[in-house]
C-alpha cells in the first residue's frame, strides 16, 4: 500500500509538471513569465513572501511545539487575550490551531503574498522617497529585509486590534488580499477564489492520494460561519487597502474601477465577510446576513471610489451653481429685489424680513456649499477620491477601535469551582456545567440588561496570570467523541490533560455520566450528573440510576413501602441482586430480572471517534 500512495504521488506531480510544460510549448507570448518578474523582482522570485511562510512555519513547530505533535499543537497560550498578556498579543497573529488552520492560510500566503511583494518591488519605483543610494533602496534588503519586517508590523497590528481571543494568520492573509486587489484587481480575485483551491487539493493529493471515508456522525458545531473571525479579516483586508491606495497615490497609477469595484464584491462575499453575528443562550448563534450583504455592498463600493474617484467633486457643479456657490452676486447682497429665477428661494413679505431670510438662505449656501464671504470654497474644492479615501480609513478605524475596549478586560475570577481541578503552573483546568463564562460575561446580547453573561458547560482552562478563561471542550462535544485531550503551556514546555466522560443511560430518561480529568498519570473525578431513573418498571419496582464517589449504582425502590435498596452495576456478563430484583449485564447492556419477566433498563454510554 505504502508503495501504491509513494507511486501514485509521483504520478500526481508528474502529471502537473507535465501539464505545464505542454501549455508552455503551446502559449507563446511576448513577454516570458521570467522577465516580467526579474523586472520587479530579484531573480523573478519573491523572496520576502518564503521568509514569511518559513518563519510561520517555525512558530507551528518549535513555538507551539508542533514538532512534537504536529496535529495538537499548544495554542492556548499563544492567543489574543489582552493587553495584560504580551505573549499572546505578539505571537497569535503568526500561531495556529492545528495543520489544517496552518495549510489553509499558507495557500492564501502563497498566492497573494507574491502579488504584493511584486506590487511594491525589490527595486524602487522612481518615484519611490528612498535614494538610490540609501541601504532602503537595496533589492537585497527590501526582499529578505524590509517585507518581511513589514508582515510582522502588520501582523503585531491585527493582533493588538483583534477582537477576541483570535489566533491565525489569517488578518494578515487578508492585508496582503487588500494590497494586492487595488494594484491587480482580476489577477488577484482569479488567484484567490481559484488558484488558492488548486493550491489546496495538489496538497491534499500529494500528501495522500487515495482517500478512504467513511461517513458517520460529526459531533454538534457552530455553523460554519461562525468560526471565522470576521473583524480579524476585516481589519487585515481594510490595513491591506489603506496601505495598497497610499502606494497607488505616491506613485500616481489607477487600476480600472469596474474591475477594482467587483474584485472587491466577489472577494467579501466569497470569503464570508457578510457573516456579521453573535451569540445568543444555549449554543445558539444570530446571523445578521441582510445588514451583512449590505455593507459589503457599500464598501466595495467606497473602496473603488477611493482609488479611482479623486477627480469628480464632492459637490456637483449645477447643484453649488444652484445654490450661488459660482460667486455671482445674490439678489440680497446689493439690496435689490430678487429676480424670478431666485422666487422659489423667497418667503412672503418685504423689507427686515426679507433681509432675515435672506442671510438664512446665504447661511445654508455657506454650509453646503462651503463658502464663505471674503473666504475659500472648503467643499466646492472637494473631491470624491480623497473623501472615500478619509472613509476607508474610518472604516479601518471602527473596526479597530471596537476591540480596544474589550482586550483592555480582565478575566475576573480563575479560580477553580472544585477540589478536583488540574493544577498546572498558573493553569487550572477542571470540568464544569452551567458556570459564568468570566470572559465574556456581560456581553452577550440576551443577557446585555442583567450584564449576567453567558453560561459555558464543559472543560475548562483558566490562567489569572495570563488573564486566560476558555472553554477549551464543550459539554457536548464530550459527550459525542467520549474523550479529549487539553494541552496548556508556554515557549518550551507543554503538559496534556486528558479528559474521559463514562456514563450509564436509563431507558427513556437522561444520562447518568462521570467526567474523569487524567495529568501525569493521577487519574481524578472531575464531575457526577444527577441521577435519573429508568422508564421501565419491573415487578412494582422502579430503577434509579446515579453515580456516587466515582461509581454507577442501581436504586432499587418498592412503590408500596418506598424502600431503597443499592447494588454497583455489575461488571461485563456478572449478575448483582437489589430490592428484589436480579440484575443481569450483557455487554453494555443491563437487564432487570424477576418472576420470569426480564426488561432492559439501562444501556452503557457509547461514543464515536471522530
Amino acid at each position: 500500500m505504502r508503495l501504491l500512495t509513494a507511486l501514485l504521488t509521483v504520478v500526481v506531480a508528474g502529471t502537473l509538471v507535465a501539464s505545464i510544460a505542454i501549455v508552455r510549448l503551446v502559449h507563446r507570448q511576448d513577454r516570458r513569465w521570467r522577465d516580467v518578474l526579474r523586472s520587479r523582482l530579484v531573480y523573478g522570485v519573491p523572496w520576502g513572501s518564503l521568509v514569511v511562510i518559513a518563519f510561520v512555519v517555525c512558530v507551528y513547530l518549535f513555538v507551539q511545539d508542533g514538532i512534537t505533535n504536529f496535529n495538537d499543537p499548544v495554542t492556548i497560550p499563544y492567543r489574543t487575550w489582552s493587553y495584560y498578556y504580551p505573549l499572546g498579543m505578539a505571537t497569535a497573529a503568526f500561531s495556529h490551531a492545528g495543520p489544517g488552520h496552518l495549510v489553509g492560510n499558507l495557500a492564501g500566503t502563497i498566492v497573494v503574498a507574491p502579488l504584493a511583494e511584486y506590487a511594491w518591488g525589490h527595486y524602487p519605483d522612481e518615484l519611490d522617497s528612498q535614494r538610490s543610494d540609501s541601504w532602503r533602496a537595496d533589492p537585497r534588503v527590501r526582499a529578505v529585509v524590509l517585507f518581511p519586517l513589514a508582515v510582522v508590523a502588520v501582523g503585531l497590528l491585527t493582533s493588538l486590534f483583534a477582537l477576541g481571543p483570535v489566533i491565525g494568520f489569517s488578518g494578515v492573509v487578508f492585508a496582503f488580499a487588500g494590497f494586492a486587489i487595488v494594484h491587480y484587481p482580476i489577477v488577484t480575485i482569479v488567484g484567490t477564489l481559484g488558484v488558492q483551491s488548486v493550491v489546496l487539493r495538489l496538497y491534499y493529493a500529494l500528501q495522500e492520494p487515495i482517500n478512504v471515508y467513511t461517513a458517520q456522525p460529526s459531533p454538534p458545531s457552530p455553523p460554519s460561519w461562525a468560526g471565522i473571525a470576521i473583524q480579524g479579516h476585516a481589519l487585515g483586508l481594510f490595513l491591506g487597502f489603506v496601505l495598497g491606495i497610499v502606494l497607488l497615490e505616491r506613485r500616481g497609477t489607477r487600476p480600472d474601477a469596474f474591475r477594482l469595484w467587483l474584485a472587491v464584491l466577489l472577494f467579501g462575499f466569497s470569503k464570508g465577510l457578510w457573516a456579521i453575528y453573535w451569540f445568543g443562550d444555549e449554543n445558539s448563534y444570530i446571523l445578521f446576513q441582510g445588514p451583512g450583504v449590505a455593507i459589503v455592498s457599500v464598501l466595495a463600493l467606497v473602496v473603488t471610489l477611493s482609488v479611482t474617484g479623486s477627480q469628480k467633486p464632492i459637490v456637483p457643479r449645477r447643484v453649488e451653481r444652484l445654490l450661488g456657490g459660482s460667486g455671482r452676486v445674490t439678489p440680497w447682497s446689493d439690496g435689490a429685489s430678487p429676480s424670478s429665477i431666485d422666487r422659489s428661494l423667497e418667503l412672503a413679505g418685504g423689507g427686515r424680513g426679507d433681509r432675515a431670510v435672506a442671510a438664512r438662505v446665504d447661511r445654508v449656501r455657506e454650509i453646503v456649499t462651503g463658502t464663505r464671504s471674503g473666504g475659500s470654497r472648503l467643499l466646492s474644492n472637494l473631491t470624491i477620491g480623497p473623501v472615500a479615501f478619509l472613509a476607508v480609513v474610518a472604516v479601518l478605524a471602527m473596526v479597530a477601535g471596537v476591540a480596544v475596549p474589550a482586550n483592555f478586560l480582565v478575566v475576573d475570577d480563575a479560580t477553580a469551582s472544585s477540589d478536583a481541578a488540574v493544577e498546572i503552573e498558573d493553569y487550572t483546568v477542571e470540568y464544569a456545567e452551567g458556570v459564568q463564562n468570566e470572559y465574556v460575561s456581560g456581553i452577550g446580547i440576551d443577557a446585555l440588561e442583567s450584564d449576567a453573561g453567558l453560561e459555558a458547560s464543559g472543560v475548562i482552562v483558566a490562567s489569572e496570570r495570563r488573564d486566560i478563561w476558555l472553554e477549551a471542550v464543550s459539554a457536548q462535544r464530550l459527550s459525542f467523541t467520549g474523550e479529549e485531550t487539553v494541552s496548556v503551556g508556554g515557549p518550551g514546555w507543554r503538559e496534556t490533560v486528558h479528559v474521559e466522560r463514562t456514563g450509564w443511560e436509563p431507558v427513556g430518561n437522561d444520562t447518568v455520566y462521570q467526567v474523569w480529568l487524567e495529568d501525569g498519570g493521577e487519574r481524578r473525578l472531575a464531575y457526577e450528573s444527577n441521577e435519573s431513573r429508568a422508564e421501565a418498571r419491573v415487578a412494582g419496582r422502579n430503577v434509579t440510576i446515579r453515580s456516587a464517589d466515582g461509581e454507577f449504582v442501581l436504586d432499587v425502590a418498592a412503590t408500596e413501602s418506598g424502600l431503597v435498596d443499592t447494588t454497583p452495576i455489575p461488571d461485563g456478563n456478572e449478575t448483582a441482586t437489589a430490592g428484589g430484583l436480579v440484575f443481569d449485564r450483557e455487554n453494555e447492556t443491563v437487564y432487570a430480572v424477576a418472576d420470569g419477566t426480564r426488561v432492559a433498563v439501562a444501556s452503557e454510554e457509547t461514543y464515536n471517534d471522530y
